[in-house]
């Protein structure tokens, strides 16, 4: 799964976070529906903004839903699920933007795929991806040939790319990419007064997309010699934070000038999510739920972190003592470990029944989702990994009406 707008689901309260998940799994049976199982593997995050993008744009319809089947990536559960064109036109552009990212890594000879026989069979995947994408967006009225030759010009753009070329020129590709399915969007639904607003903010989406991935990989870029835009164009991060930081004004301003019938879901992603998207790249946010456990902020009064021997509400907690403390597990009045009075981990599995165990928690979607599972071979608990979310949020939601300039 990748893509730049990861929300957190701590903030998407109100029905919101049911309904990006309905996004999701929609774009996700819309790519098995129409290309086939194997297809799915190229489901993202942001590929979904399309197709919340379309029904942002038109009256609900319960046409627009279907109950899915249980998934084990649901942990076997049914779930309500977006179909129809928006979904399909994210499944097409998906599918077309994946091809080009895998034959970037063969061009780059990235890891296994500096192998000729993989880097051949990557090929031929490409290809059936760009043709079944090119098949779908047929169908929806889209030409998938300003995706394709976005792609094809990337590389030659790449190539002429050296210290002082200007980093939107590097760009450009991908905001043109962009922009015509946020644009296409609009067709779909039926407002044509649409269109250039929503080619603007696709635009400027492109543009933070390319941006922070090449942020997020500059690192790791310099030390295999890869090609990354920021080294190559010698631009300062300072520099890319304000390309950035005006994209994503440009994208609220573009919204702004669209029509929608229900944008509450859009205006959290692109308006919220997509700016912590770009603190997070920066490095300039932290996880409150990360926090959790740690040093406390002064002033909370209910925050663990005291000294040993003493509880979160103070030195007269009768059960805040530590382990050979009075009243602490173990100590003189306390409960034995053995009887739940401190922490017992379980015998470690086998290797066998460790995999058993690992098979079941990815099959029931507990490694991700849970609050608290316990590891497979080691049994020691351990939190779901959407508890080590990236946000600093207050886990409330949006609810603003405000034209967020300075939310």
């Amino acid at each position: 799964m990748f893509g730049i707008v990861r929300p957190c689901t701590h903030r998407l309260a109100d029905g919101l976070r049911t309904e990006w998940m309905a996004h999701l799994c929609g774009l996700c049976l819309a790519l098995r529906s129409d290309h086939g199982q194997f297809a799915r593997i190229v489901t993202n995050y942001d590929g979904l903004i399309v197709s919340v993008l379309t029904e942002a744009q038109t009256a609900r319809t319960a046409e627009q839903r279907r109950t899915a089947g249980p998934c084990p990536l649901r942990a076997m559960r049914t779930a309500p699920v977006a179909r129809g064109e928006g979904a399909r036109l994210a499944a097409a552009v998906s599918l077309v933007l994946a091809s080009a990212k895998v034959r970037d890594h063969v061009a780059d000879r990235d890891g296994v795929l500096a192998r000729r026989p993989v880097a051949a069979a990557a090929r031929k995947v490409a290809l059936t991806w760009d043709r079944a994408g090119a098949r779908t967006g047929r169908e929806l009225g889209f030409d998938t040939a300003v995706l394709v030759d976005a792609v094809d010009r990337q590389t030659g753009i790449e190539a002429l790319a050296g210290p002082g070329t200007p980093l939107l020129t590097v760009t450009e590709p991908t905001e043109t990419a962009t922009a015509a399915a946020f644009a296409h969007t609009a067709v779909l639904a039926g407002r044509p007064q649409n269109i250039a607003p929503l080619a603007e903010a696709g635009r400027l989406f492109g543009r933070l997309a390319h941006l922070l991935d090449a942020v997020e990989d500059r690192e790791a870029d310099d030390a295999s010699g890869a090609w990354n835009p920021l080294t190559a164009t010698g631009t300062p991060l300072a520099e890319a934070r304000r390309l950035a930081d005006d994209a994503l004004h440009g994208i609220r301003l573009a919204l702004r000038d669209a029509e929608f019938v229900d944008d509450k879901l859009l205006h959290v992603l692109l308006a919220h999510e997509l700016r912590r998207s770009v603190d997070r790249a920066f490095g300039t946010t932290t996880c409150s739920h990360q926090g959790y456990g740690q040093q406390p902020p002064e002033g909370n009064p209910y925050a663990g972190g005291g000294a040993p021997g003493v509880g979160p509400y103070g030195s007269n907690n009768p059960y805040g003592g530590d382990a050979g403390m009075p009243g602490g597990p173990g100590g003189p009045g306390g409960l034995p470990p053995h009887f739940g009075g401190g922490p017992h981990t379980p015998k470690p599995r086998g290797f066998w029944a460790g995999c058993a165990a690992f098979i079941g928690l990815c099959c029931t979607c507990r490694i991700c989702c849970a609050e608290e599972y316990e590891g497979p071979w080691s049994r020691k608990k351990r939190e779901g990994c959407c508890h080590k979310c990236d946000c600093d949020c207050d886990c409330g939601g949006c609810d603003c009406c405000c034209p967020c300039d300075g939310c």
